[in-house]
């Protein structure tokens, strides 16, 4: 047998756990070996569950790329906008790369890491989770199998959920392009990806979005709220409130996410969610926060031979994160939902339905992702263990095309004008 794949893990929070699980899973296959993040209490939980030696325990992952190389891989985990220095650094030193999406938030960063990467020889799987998700690869089978013939459009939809988008976009870390990035690429970059992906070879040519911020701005505000949701007087009227979110779950014994990011120096329990909502940044009203991103979008695409495509982007939903999609071709009607298949044939006037095999163990469906987290970590060491690019299905090369793609819908978005995608950046 191989030796495990040594990882450090660059960015201790919610994404890095989530992939280094895989080490709990697989302890014969991957061995944690370094953590850098400049939270001290992450990092120590990260050292007592993967039993990091102290020295490779660093507040700042230039620590250790200063070092000898000690591991085999690197997983780039922190911040959307501090992906790229990390990734090429580490790239230069040879180790190979899972690097979160999106890859960087300018397009002369994405550009930078895929030159250095390819310079050095280094593997790179970006975080396009959703492409490894059984049901999507499920969906990619069938398409190149020809069982709708010549797709003619994808009409794909991303639900993210009301309180999702009010904590994760309102309230949250990506609330603020200046501080983040623009939503549609910190949320559904995924998504872009995936119609670039159902297209197969044919290049989009042509691109047009409109979206807007809606609802969380300060005329929306009821009458009578106030700052924070903790001395509200309307508080039990508003579907947003910071004590519904997170307050009532803890109350209930959910300490994970969302609640567990209120607290990142902590375990989260009564006391500490409440202070952190009197005090931080999620306990703060909806309709008064400094949030700029988008909470609605569409993209419309044009791509060679005539395939055309439609994304939706919603905050406002009942459900959190799922996707719906209907790919109308010459010969059939593929429609996916709630993880079911269904393919309808013209000539038969017959559907079939589908149901991918969800394979992944206990516990990873939990990881907001489904199975797909398990698989796209699967598919890196298996690349890294047998020096097989192949076995990644979200490359540097591919990745950059579609996020090509995302940085110019939103373009589109801004300049109010239909804009032709040159692949070159």
């Amino acid at each position: 047998m191989s030796p495990p794949v040594r990882i450090i893990v660059v960015g201790a929070g919610c994404r890095g756990n989530v992939y280094s699980r895989y080490a709990i899973v697989h302890p014969d296959r991957v061995q944690v070996v370094g953590v850098a993040d400049p939270n001290k209490f992450a990092r120590t939980k990260f050292q007592q569950l993967y039993k990091i030696a102290d020295e490779n325990l660093c507040e700042d992952w230039r620590t250790l790329v200063q070092k000898d190389k000690c591991a085999d891989a690197v997983l780039i985990c922190t911040p959307d906008h501090l992906h790229k220095e990390p990734a090429v650094a580490f790239a230069k030193k040879g180790y190979h790369l899972l690097l979160e999406k999106p890859m960087a938030t300018k397009v002369e960063d994405c550009l930078e890491i895929v030159k250095v990467c390819s310079q050095n020889g280094v593997m790179v799987c970006v975080g396009h989770v959703l492409r490894y998700h059984p049901p999507f690869r499920k969906i990619k089978e069938l398409l190149d199998d020809g069982v709708v013939g010549d797709v003619i459009h994808i009409q794909h939809l991303e639900q993210i959920g009301f309180y999702h988008f009010a904590h994760s976009y309102v309230r949250g870390n990506w609330r603020n392009e200046a501080e983040s990035c623009f939503s549609l690429l910190a949320k559904s970059c995924h998504d872009i990806d995936l119609i670039h992906h159902w297209a197969g070879a044919r290049k989009c040519l042509k691109v047009t979005s409109f979206g807007s911020v809606s609802h969380f701005s300060r005329e929306h505000k009821p009458t009578g709220a106030a700052d924070r949701c903790l001395d509200c007087s309307v508080e039990d009227t508003c579907p947003y409130s910071a004590s519904k979110i997170y307050l009532d779950r803890v109350k209930q014994g959910h300490t994970g996410w969302p609640v567990s990011v209120t607290c990142p120096n902590s375990l989260p329990d009564i006391e500490t969610v409440t202070e952190a909502l009197k005090t931080g940044l999620y306990g703060r009203c909806v309709y008064e926060c400094d949030n700029d991103v988008c909470s609605n979008q569409v993209v419309n695409m044009e791509f060679a031979g005539g395939l055309t495509a439609a994304f939706s982007m919603i905050a406002f939903t009942e459900e959190l994160c799922l996707r719906k999609t209907t790919i109308y071709g010459s010969m059939g009607e593929l429609s996916f939902s709630d993880n079911e298949i269904r393919v309808f044939d013209f000539l038969t006037q017959k559907n079939t339905k589908y149901v991918a095999k969800v394979d992944a163990p206990e516990g990873f469906g939990l990881a907001g992702h489904g199975e797909a987290d398990y698989h796209l970590m699967d598919s890196f060491i298996s690349a890294v263990t047998n020096n097989d690019p192949s076995l990644i299905i979200s490359g540097a090369e591919e990745s950059l095309r579609s996020h090509l793609l995302v940085f110019e819908a939103e373009r589109s978005r801004r300049e109010g004008r239909v804009i032709d995608i040159d692949y070159s950046g």
